[in-house]
C-alpha cells in the first residue's frame, strides 16, 4: 500500500511472519484471479499497530493486513469492521484501497486478515522520499491536499454509503473519554504525574458533539499517499482501523495534533516527528481556516479536542509500550515510548491550563 520502497518496506520482522502456504492456498480458493506462483513477502516498516505486508505473486501485488501480536484491547483491531468500511466507502471516497477478500478463519494464519489493493505514490514519513525536490510551493500543495481531503471525507453522507450502523455518534465523546482513561489504567506501567488531573478534567468538561460524519480518527500525513507526478493530488488514505461515525472535530483535532509546528515543545516534536515543520507547510491556524472554508463550518475553540488528542496518542503508545514491557513484542522501536508518553501527557495538561487552541 505504501510506496517509497527503500525506506518503508523491509524483511518481515522477527516473530511477525505467518503461514505463507496456508495464506497462498486461501487466496487460490477465494480470489479467482490469484496466480498459482511463488509468494514473495515483505513488511511495511512504519506504524505501531496493525501489521501490514506487501505480497508479490508473479505479476500481482497486493497488501495484507492483520492485527498486531499480543493481547489486544476489546473490539480493537477488528479486521471485519475495517474491511467492511473500506468496501462501502470506496465508491464515495476513492482514496481508500479497493478490498479483495476477508478471512475470519483463524486457522489459516492464526488471526483474521484481509487483502486489498496496493496503491503507489509518495508517503511523507519522517523524511522526504529519495529524489524528491523539496520546495515551499510543494509543501504548501501537500498541505492543501491534506486539508481538502479531510474536508471531503467529512462531507460524505454516511447513510448514503450504507454506514448508518457503523458507529454511534450520540454520546461518542463521553464514551471516548471514559474508554481511553480505562485503557490507560489497564496498560499502566509507570506513574505519570498529570494523569489523574487531566483524566478528571476530561470527565468534567465533555463538549456537545458538533454533528456526525465518517471520521478516520488517525488522520495524519504519513497515513496518506500523494501522486509522484503532482503532490497536490492525493492517491490514498490508509490505516482505517479507528474509523467510525462521530463528531468531525474529533478528526480535525487529531490531524492538527500530528501537524507539528516549528515552535512546538521540543519533546512533542520528538514524540510526534513530522515533516510539517518544514518551510512551506501551512500552520495549524491556516489548516483550520481552510478546513472551515471547505466545509462551510465555523470552528469553535478546540482546546478540549486538542488536549484529548495528545492524551489519546499517549494512551496508544502506553498500550504498545505495555506489550513491549511485558515481553509480548520484541520490536525495539517500542523500548523508549515511556518518554513520549510522559511528554504528551504533560502537553495535554498544558493545553488544559492555557486553553491554547
Amino acid at each position: 500500500m505504501k510506496s517509497n520502497e527503500n525506506d518503508m518496506i523491509s524483511s518481515v520482522r522477527e516473530g511477525e511472519d505467518f503461514n505463507r502456504e496456508a495464506f497462498h492456498s486461501f487466496l487460490l480458493t477465494n480470489v479467482d484471479w490469484w496466480p498459482n506462483e511463488p509468494l514473495e513477502v515483505t513488511q511495511f516498516s512504519s506504524g505501531y499497530s496493525n501489521l501490514t505486508y506487501l505480497i508479490r505473486c508473479g505479476e500481482v501485488e497486493v497488501v495484507m493486513r492483520r492485527p498486531p501480536l499480543g493481547p489486544l484491547p476489546p473490539k480493537a483491531h477488528d479486521m471485519k469492521r475495517e474491511f467492511s468500511l473500506l468496501k462501502k466507502l470506496y465508491a464515495a471516497f476513492p482514496y481508500v484501497p479497493k478490498t479483495y477478500t476477508l478471512c475470519e478463519d483463524e486457522s489459516i494464519i492464526g488471526v483474521p486478515f484481509y487483502v486489498m489493493e496496493r496503491k503507489k505514490g509518495l508517503v511523507f514519513d519522517g523524511k522526504f522520499p529519495q529524489g524528491f525536490t523539496v520546495t515551499e510551493e510543494k509543501c504548501k500543495q501537500i498541505s492543501y491536499a491534506a486539508v481538502d481531503t479531510l474536508a471531503q471525507l467529512h462531507q460524505i453522507d454516511y447513510r448514503e454509503v450504507g454506514l448508518e450502523n457503523f458507529g454511534r455518534p450520540e454520546g461518542f465523546i463521553e464514551r471516548q473519554v471514559h474508554n481511553w482513561i480505562k485503557r490507560y489504567e489497564r496498560s499502566k506501567t509507570h506513574d505519570i504525574p498529570h494523569f489523574e488531573i487531566i483524566a478528571k478534567w476530561f470527565t468534567e468538561n465533555i463538549p456537545s458533539s458538533n454533528g456526525a460524519a465518517v471520521i478516520h480518527n488517525d488522520y495524519k500525513l504519513n497515513n496518506m499517499m500523494f501522486s509522484e507526478k503532482n503532490v497536490s493530488k492525493v492517491e490514498s488514505v490508509f490505516d482505517w482501523e479507528l474509523a467510525t461515525i462521530a463528531d468531525p472535530l474529533f478528526d480535525l483535532a487529531a490531524a492538527l495534533g500530528y501537524w507539528t509546528e516549528p515552535n512546538d515543545w521540543e519533546s512533542v516534536k520528538t514524540s510526534l516527528p513530522s515533516l510539517t515543520t518544514t518551510p512551506g507547510f501551512i500552520s495549524r491556524d491556516e489548516y483550520i481556516h481552510r478546513y472551515s472554508l471547505k466545509t462551510s463550518q465555523d470552528i469553535p475553540p478546540l482546546h478540549f479536542y486538542m488536549a484529548f488528542t495528545y492524551f489519546k496518542i499517549a494512551v496508544v503508545m502506553q498500550q504498545i509500550y505495555f506489550r513491549w514491557f511485558n515481553g509480548q513484542t520484541k520490536d525495539s522501536r517500542f523500548a523508549t515510548l515511556d518518554i513520549s508518553i510522559r511528554s504528551l501527557m504533560e502537553y495535554a495538561n498544558e493545553i488544559i491550563i492555557t486553553k491554547k487552541f
